[in-house]
């Protein structure tokens, strides 16, 4: 199937049913997948269709800000805590270029500002018009304020899409997977990325009253479906170095969509996309 409307018609199938069991308040759900594979678009497309009772923003609107994320770049990459040679932890302060630059990349869990999420959902759910963030990918920095739309209300569902919204954390002890993770000898990045994902956004993931994942058939598609998503902003081809920096750009969620693609992640609703992103079969309720 591969209708534009075949996933919209499922996370509303999945949105009715969480409103039948919450009559009283809205309902929040999450949509998960990976880059390209069409998340945001179904949602953008149930909100023009429901307005004005869905409210919808991505994980991609709620990123830290640029000073933020040099903040923490700053601080992560330069806090080493390790053991002497009698078992105690000292802490060496030095300069981590290369882990700034890692920490610095929008995208990994950690880059995003959580607790504005679950303040704009909290407003949501209490029915007060709600500021929805943006965030200005052009400058890399969350939009200002006064360029949020202002969803009125009330809503009868809460929709988030994010490409790692529902993850569950990897193994630490994998080798690297590729150049990004081979940078990071020290595994400093990796730690922060996992640490994130199992401390501040599993709890987060456990709020949602349904998630719906969907699934791309393998990880080489993901390169593709972005490609083409950057092309057609560009309106033209990617040119050799374009396409190099995508590539890099990627390896930055290769590990996690890896992990999920092979279930390491917590969804009520698996819909598995073929590679033109039609819709191959579903489970779950």
């Amino acid at each position: 199937m591969s209708d534009v409307t075949t996933v919209p018609t499922i996370i509303y199938d999945v949105i009715q049913r969480q409103r039948a069991l919450h009559p009283d308040r809205p309902v929040l759900v999450g949509v998960a997948g990976a880059q390209g594979s069409g998340k945001t678009t179904a949602c953008q497309l149930l909100e023009m269709a429901n307005r004005p009772r869905f409210a919808h923003f991505s994980l991609d609107d709620v990123y830290l800000t640029k000073a933020e994320r040099v903040w923490r770049a700053d601080n992560v990459s330069s806090f080493d805590p390790y053991r002497d040679m009698d078992g105690n932890f000292q802490v060496d302060h030095k300069s981590r270029p290369e882990i700034e630059r890692l920490l610095l990349t929008r995208g990994p869990p950690g880059t995003h500002d959580l607790s504005l999420a679950n303040d704009v959902i909290a407003r949501l759910m209490r029915g007060e018009a709600t500021k929805l963030p943006r965030f200005d990918k052009a400058a890399d920095d969350r939009a200002r304020e006064d360029r949020w739309p202002l969803f009125e209300g009330p809503a009868e569902a809460i929709l988030v899409d994010g490409w790692c919204l529902g993850a569950k954390p990897t193994a630490l002890t994998a080798e690297p997977l590729n150049d990004v993770e081979r940078e990071d000898e020290d595994s400093i990045w990796r730690k922060e990325t996992e640490t994130q994902l199992r401390k501040i956004y599993a709890p987060f993931f456990a709020t949602f009253d349904a998630i719906v994942y969907l699934k791309p058939p393998n990880w080489e598609i993901v390169r593709a479906w972005r490609g083409q998503q950057e092309e057609q902003m560009l309106g033209r081809a990617l040119t050799a170095e374009e396409g190099a920096k995508l590539d890099r750009f990627l390896m930055f969620y290769e590990r996690i969509t890896r992990s999920m693609m092979a279930g390491g992640h917590v969804a009520d609703v698996v819909v598995a996309l073929d590679e033109g992103r039609g819709v191959l079969g579903r489970r779950g309720d």
